[in-house]
């Protein structure tokens, strides 16, 4: 397959909330199944890893830039099907007005990501991990994770969250992506179909989310309209 314009997916979430992991996850199951798949990674990380230290206030920006250019370049380049950001803007966004009380990052974070394909939101059910360098706690996890939410809901931007841990979490984003590209990325799970596996949207506001595809599919079945 070779899609004209690359599919951007943007993996948000504050820190230990698997979005690396993700991201590596897809992009090897996406080149499994023929599609050209790349990764971006994240900039924040490896700007602290080179300086030996978060970026200061007002060097918030720049960063938040760099992810942005990353990822656009990416997507621009011929025979990509599929980019796979490790992060956008509106995170380093949230750690701007955490940190700094600084608020000014949202308006372009937030113009950039409706430019983006697919937004999957990391489900805080992972435990935090601390890596003894860039990562603060679970309280500063919680509040980038509320600050993001806060900020995608009122702009109108959907997105999915996605939980489960290990290969339950990567085959929730690649549904997610499959719906996208109009082509199934993943088994057929018989819990899935069954109906017997519990949904956790966790506040999701895309209105195609699984939970509600899945409700009306239920409901449409009581009523003798749909098919299995």
């Amino acid at each position: 397959m070779s899609r004209t314009v690359a599919l951007v997916v943007t993996l948000l979430g504050g820190e230990s909330t698997g979005k690396t992991s993700l991201a590596r996850a897809l992009c090897g199951h996406l080149a499994e199944t023929g599609l050209t798949a790349e990764l971006v990674p994240e900039h924040l990380r490896h700007w602290c890893e080179q300086q030996g230290r978060a970026p200061h206030a007002h060097e918030q920006a720049a960063v938040a830039r760099e992810q942005a250019r990353l990822t656009d370049e990416m997507a621009s380049l011929h025979g990509v099907d599929i980019v796979v950001a490790d992060t956008s803007p509106l995170v380093i966004a949230a750690y701007s007005e955490l940190y700094f009380k600084d608020h000014s990052l949202w308006h372009e974070a937030l113009a950039w990501q409706r430019r983006v394909n697919l937004t999957l939101l990391m489900g805080l059910d992972l435990p935090w991990v601390a890596d003894g360098f860039f990562r603060d706690s679970p309280t500063v996890r919680d509040a980038v994770d509320a600050a993001i939410r806060r900020e995608l809901q009122a702009a109108g931007l959907a997105f999915q969250t996605i939980h489960g841990l290990g290969q339950a979490r990567t085959e929730q984003a690649l549904r997610a992506i499959g719906r996208c590209l109009g082509q199934d990325l993943t088994a057929t799970e018989p819990s899935l179909t069954s109906g017997r596996r519990a949904w956790s949207c966790d506040k999701c506001s895309d209105p195609a989310c699984e939970h509600r595809l899945f409700s009306g599919l239920l409901a449409r079945n009581h009523t003798g309209d749909a098919r299995p």
